[in-house]
């Protein structure tokens, strides 16, 4: 019967211990999960910084006239691309889709409309972006409490890392019980350039800028 171990030598290597600097454990998953829980990492201070700029900008409105706040805030933007400058806000799609609500932009359609809702006896109530990338679908919502609502539906495709393509389909004026339709207008592109749980900044085709809350609730039109 041949011995377990033919030599000296050889018992000595299998039971020497290891070195040092080779006992590496690798992080389990689970452990890093927890750690992430934990310790969350912190949003920019660039993002701090824009939500101050754009409080008091009603939407927008008041940055058309202020082009020492508009410089401002696009140079937070600016920090908030460069934060992530490689990132992929695109492809989770249950982070990108949602209803999201309208904090700043400087998109001309949508501030006319916003600005010149009371020469029509109403008021603007939540402007609303609502992406559904699983279904492919983009609607821009103008509201107008209680019942009222401007709404473009559009298609999208997603170009990763940042890119939603859209081509809007349809537009109509609704209210309680009657709608008005208009021509479908417009099609290009949009670069989700930051995006947290809790707001998204975009630059579009015209080089126009939006930022968006996640909005409490789901329109569902």
């Amino acid at each position: 019967m041949a011995p377990l171990l033919s030599q000296t030598h050889g018992a000595a290597q299998i039971f020497s211990p290891i070195p040092r600097g080779s006992r590496r454990l690798a992080p389990q998953p689970h452990a890093v999960g927890f750690l992430r829980a934990l310790f969350p990492p912190r949003p920019p201070p660039a993002k701090a910084d824009l939500l101050r700029l754009i409080a008091d900008q009603r939407r927008g409105l008041d940055t058309q006239s202020d082009p020492s706040r508009l410089a401002d805030i696009v140079s937070c933007i600016d920090a908030l691309a460069a934060s992530a400058p490689d990132g992929d806000t695109v492809s989770d799609a249950d982070k990108l889709s949602g209803t999201w609500r309208l904090l700043w932009t400087t998109e001309q359609e949508q501030l006319f409309i916003v600005r010149n809702a009371p020469t029509f006896r109403t008021a603007a109530g939540d402007v609303l972006q609502v992406i559904d990338v699983p279904g492919g679908s983009l609607n821009n919502v103008i509201t107008f409490p209680p019942s009222g609502a401007f709404v473009v539906n559009g298609t999208i495709e997603i170009e990763p890392p940042q890119r939603v393509n859209f081509r809007f389909t349809r537009a109509m004026l609704k209210g309680g019980n009657w709608e008005v339709p208009f021509p479908p207008f417009g099609k290009g592109w949009f670069d989700t350039v930051y995006l947290d749980d809790e707001i998204r900044v975009a630059k579009d085709i015209r080089g126009d800028y939006l930022v968006v809350e996640r909005a409490p609730y789901s329109w569902t039109g």
